[in-house]
């Protein structure tokens, strides 16, 4: 009961340049974010709400990553490009369950600009640490319970017996084109749970900041109204580039699924995203520029030490 993947390329020469890439891009990936999780943590200026939910999110990319990257590095390789029916579905409850907590952390992260903006002087009695606790626990928890759900679903029905998997890893698009059964109801289901977990967040997401935005606008100072939304610009560039992906992969029929075309979009939100979320971040932030910079230097100096 084996799935082989048939993505991979072929030949010897492109296998070897696949694996040096993917290395290098994985290894920025868990570089930027675990500096910045660091740069959290020690740096007592920055334990504020704002940046718990940074360092959470930059948790779930690492987490994220390490589901499938190591997987494919592995599979590139080797000489047959296999996984178990259990190794599928447990990649895919990870998988898409952790992309989906990426997602609530996100909305998340745009309520809690909504009330440092409009509701500054309430902020420190609204967003407790322990509320920020509880928001991160439920975004992973409801992520990975919706996500279990799916993938029971879609795996306790038959598959054919042709099981090349025209992807990189396991993901519902590519395997439920396997199913030997009526995909009417499955779309469905991938729907349902795509709404839940992208539509219904970003929905949410652009109410904050039409609130943000009137409230903005309304603040005199120039100044003041260029670091408002200099606070919400990296936000909303992550916004874009996580939702755009996930709802060109999850919210349309199967029906315009192209090979070649998903494995790229797959590829670009399970490494690039993760990949420019640490630089967005950093590069548009002075406080998490001086917070790593200084990490760094700490590091540098207790290994001389």
């Amino acid at each position: 009961m084996e799935f082989v993947f048939l993505a991979y390329p072929s030949h010897p020469e492109l296998s070897v340049m696949s694996f040096l890439g993917v290395s290098l891009v994985y290894a920025l990936v868990i570089t930027g974010n675990v500096l910045i999780v660091v740069a959290i943590k020690t740096e007592t200026h920055l334990h504020t709400p704002m940046y718990y939910f940074l360092g959470s999110l930059s948790g779930v990319e690492i987490c994220y990553t390490a589901v499938v990257v190591p997987h494919i590095l592995a599979n590139i390789l080797q000489s047959e490009k296999t996984i178990t029916l259990l190794g599928c579905a447990t990649q895919m409850v990870f998988l898409i369950g952790l992309g989906s907590a990426d997602c609530f952390l996100l909305a998340i992260m745009a309520y809690d600009r909504y009330v440092a903006i409009c509701h500054p002087l309430q902020y420190p009695l609204i967003m407790t640490l322990t509320l920020c606790a509880r928001l991160v626990v439920a975004s992973v928890v409801i992520g990975l319970f919706l996500s279990l759900q799916l993938v029971a679903f879609i795996f306790s029905l038959p598959f054919c017996r042709a099981r090349g998997i025209e992807h990189f890893f396991c993901d519902a698009p590519p395997v439920m084109r396997l199913v030997c059964a009526d995909s009417h109801i499955h779309e469905q289901s991938v729907l349902v749970a795509a709404t839940l977990t992208i539509v219904v967040p970003f929905c949410f997401i652009t109410t904050s900041y039409a609130f943000i935005v009137a409230a903005v606008l309304k603040i005199h100072s120039a100044a003041g109204r260029h670091r408002a939304f200099s606070t919400c610009s990296s936000h909303l560039t992550v916004v874009l580039l996580q939702y755009g992906c996930c709802a060109f992969m999850y919210l349309r029929p199967s029906s315009s699924y192209y090979p070649k075309q998903d494995q790229f979009i797959s590829l670009v939100y399970t490494l690039g995203t993760p990949l420019l979320n640490p630089l967005i971040y950093t590069l548009r932030n002075s406080e998490m520029k001086g917070a790593i910079g200084r990490s760094l230097i700490r590091n540098c100096l207790s290994q001389k030490s």
